[in-house]
């Protein structure tokens, strides 16, 4: 198998050139490696089918913050982009419940059901509903989630449609064969309607007759019949919009709210059914608002500050993820922004891992949660001078760069928002899209020996397919261009590192270990199972201490059929591939260093162990 760092050197060098030769655009330059990074995985959430959880694991808290706005940033630009291009293909434009359009929604919402054609499900435009969740000064986590995402879904769409839906509307049902039509009439409301009209206009016709006409004036018996005619129609339509109004002015974060304080919340009794009916009311309300607006949402849940709160609260907000807000073909996307190193033990310390059947796994059970693990890497040179920049900048130079980058979004959405992407970022996305589907159809390929290691376990199968387009779209981005690795390979590395991430994590530090103590140039070509091999014996040691890590591993005799056999990748493939490994928690690798560290101060008295160093080849 050719490496993937020859291919990869060579392709960069080839890219550069090319670049230098036709004018690379500044904003092309002006990226850092964490802008790479952000917005390899938001295309890529624009894709994953939904509900998608993500691991965005990154160990320092400000930079965590930033690369979050950095996520949110690419997503709207790939929103405007998406947006655009359907404009100029003379598809429908998309509509606004605001303004003139609002009378068309509460129109529709009274006396029409929606339908999802086909024509509706191959849209791309896209809209993205952020919700930034902090658990910083909380008490009811996993409460406060529902209630955060139902008050920012309401502010979006407004209190009336959502109100008027909860009364009248209808949850929208999929059509029948390839029919388009996207609204039928519904008869039994239109029916009931006029029906009270018809009704309501006897009974007034019938009271006016008996008070106006002089000769019918002394017959109490028809003002008796209109009158009581008069109040039973008028008081459906008042009910009706007495029930229009409560919902307005009582919100479902303040009815949530309600029933958590309530004494029943202590004992759970029918707490969560009725949460529960409340989130799938938003879901269905998501649904109809689709098809209104003829565009995709999609929910965009930020779980920020997780790592600092206490275990049990940390185990509800998880539990809520996957019992209240995980149902089949939902609309969310949660980013979980925490550090793993801190966010495990607090699971394993949570009474709930043992309800759970888990014991005191914590990174098994976020390993079941989380089905897009990124685990952003150390912080490139670029980034870091970045970094550096923004920190020595005034509030003056800070308020100035916020108002030009105002004014460049601007130039940018009137040229297009084709344009806005780069001439490089096109080539660059249109290449991932045919490495993508390579990358696919060696999974499904019997004939492959790839396939016969790709797990059996749906999250696992899942977490692979997902983690694949975010691996090649940052090695095409990394070396420049296209060539630059062998779809193959990285699918293959991709599954080794969902398969065996203690094993591939303690030969990714052997080898880290290695270049840091002597770098020599000809160590590439060394093969990654003889370094775990020379290092087995360390590690055996280690086990103790690494159980719960351990545990995630597959089998060994499958691990060392695919290194030593099918898929011999050596350590320079190993350094190409380590930046752009997302699906690898990285605070393992940190965890096995610090224990590798303390074994060699046990043995050499502080000097470095001698008896892990990976000999150098012949």
């Amino acid at each position: 198998m050719a490496t993937v760092a020859t291919a990869a050197t060579t392709a960069a060098t080839t890219a550069a050139t090319a670049a230098t030769a036709r004018g690379t655009p500044e904003s092309t330059q002006a990226l850092t490696e964490d802008d790479v990074y952000c917005r390899c995985l938001s295309k890529t959430l624009c894709h994953a089918a939904t509900p998608v959880t993500v691991g965005f694991y990154a160990p320092c808290g400000h930079r965590l913050y930033a690369l979050l706005d950095k996520v949110t940033a690419f997503m709207r630009q790939e929103m405007t982009r998406r947006e655009d291009t359907a404009r100029r293909r003379g598809h429908q434009p998309p509509r606004s419940p605001h303004g003139w359009g609002l009378l068309q929604a509460l129109w529709l919402l009274a006396f029409y059901r929606p339908v999802v054609t086909e024509s509706h499900l191959r849209r791309k435009n896209i809209r993205f509903i952020f919700v930034r969740f902090s658990a910083c000064g909380c008490d009811k986590l996993w409460a406060g989630l529902v209630t955060t995402l139902c008050d920012s879904v309401r502010h979006h769409f407004g209190a009336l449609p959502l109100g008027v839906y909860r009364v009248m509307g209808t949850r929208p049902r999929f059509a029948d064969g390839f029919s388009q039509r996207e609204w039928v009439l519904k008869r039994g409301a239109c029916l009931k309607l006029w029906g009270v009209i018809a009704v309501l206009v006897v009974g007034v016709t019938i009271l006016l007759v008996a008070l106006l006409l002089p000769h019918l004036k002394e017959h109490q018996v028809l003002k008796v019949v209109g009158g009581a005619i008069t109040s039973v129609s008028s008081s459906s339509l008042i009910l009706g919009a007495f029930s229009v109004l409560k919902h307005v002015l009582i919100s479902q974060k303040h009815k949530i709210e309600q029933l958590t304080n309530s004494d029943k919340f202590a004992g759970q009794l029918g707490f969560m059914s009725k949460v529960r009916r409340e989130v799938e009311a938003l879901l269905d309300f998501l649904a109809f608002m689709e098809i209104f607006e003829r565009r995709r949402f999609r929910v965009v849940l930020e779980i920020t500050s997780l790592d600092t709160c206490y275990p049990e609260k940390v185990a509800g907000v998880l539990n809520a993820m996957n019992t209240l807000l995980s149902r089949a073909n939902t609309p969310f996307i949660f980013i979980l922004a925490v550090d793993p190193s801190v966010i495990v033990p607090c699971l394993e310390q949570s009474s709930c891992m043992k309800v759970w059947g888990m014991a005191d796994s914590g990174y098994l059970y976020l390993s079941r949660t989380v089905t897009l693990p990124f685990s952003i890497p150390e912080m490139g040179a670029r980034s870091r001078l970045s970094c550096l920049e923004a920190a020595v900048q005034t509030r003056e130079d800070l308020m100035y760069r916020i108002i030009t980058g105002n004014v460049e979004q601007r130039r940018r959405a009137k040229c297009g928002g084709a344009a806005a992407a780069g001439p490089d970022h096109r080539e660059l996305d249109a290449a991932a899209v045919l490495y993508i589907h390579d990358a696919f159809r060696c999974l499904h390929d019997a004939a492959d020996p790839l396939a016969a290691y790709v797990p059996t376990s749906a999250a696992h199968v899942r977490r692979i397919v997902n983690t694949i387009p975010i691996t090649i779209r940052l090695l095409l981005h990394r070396a420049g261009g296209p060539g630059a690795v062998s779809p193959r390979a990285a699918a293959a590395w991709v599954v080794m590192a969902d398969g065996w991430p203690c094993r591939l994590s303690w030969v990714l530090q052997c080898l880290e270990d290695a270049w840091q103590r002597q770098p020599a140039p000809d160590f590439a070509g060394r093969s990654l199972w003889s370094v775990f091999q020379e290092t087995a014996a360390e590690l055996s040691a280690l086990r103790q201490p690494l159980r719960n890590v351990l545990g995630l591993d597959g089998d060994p005799e499958l691990f060392r059929g695919f290194l030593a056999r099918d898929f011999p990748f050596t350590a320079g493939d190993a350094r190409v591939l380590l930046g752009v490994t997302v699906n690898l928690d990285h605070s393992i690798r940190r965890k096995m260093g610090l224990l590798r560290g303390i074994d060699g101060l046990k043995k050499s008295g502080g000097a470095v162990s001698r008896g892990v160093q990976c000999p150098h080849p012949e």
